[in-house]
C-alpha cells in the first residue's frame, strides 16, 4: 500500500485531498499541518509520495522543506501551490518534483496528477522490493548497492570520498534503519538480495 504525507497548513484544503486520495487510490494517508509536522511523521509513515504545498504560512518553503527530507529520506514529490509564477515552478522542478498542481484544486486535476507517479510507485515498489528500503536516503541507497557489488569499506569510502570510520557509522545506521543485526554479514546478505533494486 501506497504511504502519502499531505503537507499543507489549510486543514479543509488537506482533508480534500486526502479524501481524494483514499477514493481513487489504495493509500494510507496522513497529514501534517506544519514543517514541524511533517518533520514529526516522516519516520513514523516513511512516506513513498509527499504532497506539498509550498507556501507553509512560516519561514520555512515547501520546497525547502522537501529539500530538507530529502537528506534523509526517498520519496516522490507533487507539489501544489497557488503560485503560478514560472521561476517557483523551475525551483520546484530543480527539488525533483514529480508534479506540479496548481490551487484550486479539483477533483480530476488531482487524480490525473497522483495517477502517474502511483503507477510509477507501484512499478517501484513491488512486493519482492522491500519496504524498509524507502528509510534509506540516496547516500544511504549508494553504500548498499556498492557493498551488493561486495566493494569493501575501505573501497566504498574511496569511491564516494568518505572517510572509512565515516562509512562504517553509515553501515551501523543502516543497519538499524532495516532491522538487521549487525553481525553476520547481515547487511551484505541483504545487499546481495536487494541492492540490484535500488539501482
Amino acid at each position: 500500500m501506497t504511504r502519502v504525507l499531505i503537507v499543507e497548513d489549510e486543514i479543509i484544503i488537506a482533508r480534500f485531498i486526502e479524501l481524494q486520495l483514499k477514493a481513487h487510490f489504495n493509500c494510507q494517508t496522513a497529514i501534517a499541518i506544519s514543517a514541524a509536522e511533517a518533520l514529526a511523521a516522516m519516520p513514523k509513515l516513511l512516506p513513498h509520495l509527499l504532497l506539498c504545498d509550498i507556501n507553509l504560512e512560516e519561514s520555512c518553503t515547501g520546497i525547502q522543506l522537501v529539500r530538507q527530507l530529502q537528506r534523509q529520506y526517498t520519496f516522490e514529490v507533487i507539489y501544489i501551490s497557488s503560485y503560478n509564477d514560472k521561476n517557483i515552478i523551475e525551483e520546484a522542478i530543480q527539488s525533483d518534483a514529480s508534479n506540479y498542481i496548481i490551487k484550486p484544486v479539483d477533483e480530476m486535476q488531482l487524480y490525473a496528477g497522483v495517477r502517474l507517479i502511483m503507477e510509477k510507485l507501484a512499478r517501484k515498489n513491488t512486493p519482492d522490493t522491500p519496504v524498509a528500503a524507502a528509510a534509506l536516503n540516496p547516500a544511504e541507497q549508494r553504500i548498499v548497492q556498492l557493498i551488493s557489488l561486495r566493494k569493501s569499506t575501505k573501497e566504498i569510502a574511496e569511491i564516494m570520498f568518505l572517510s572509512p570510520y565515516t562509512v562504517k557509522n553509515q553501515r551501523h545506521k543502516i543497519c538499524r534503519k532495516l532491522g538487521l543485526k549487525d553481525e553476520n554479514n547481515a547487511l551484505l546478505k541483504w545487499a546481495l538480495e536487494n541492492g540490484e533494486k535500488l539501482m
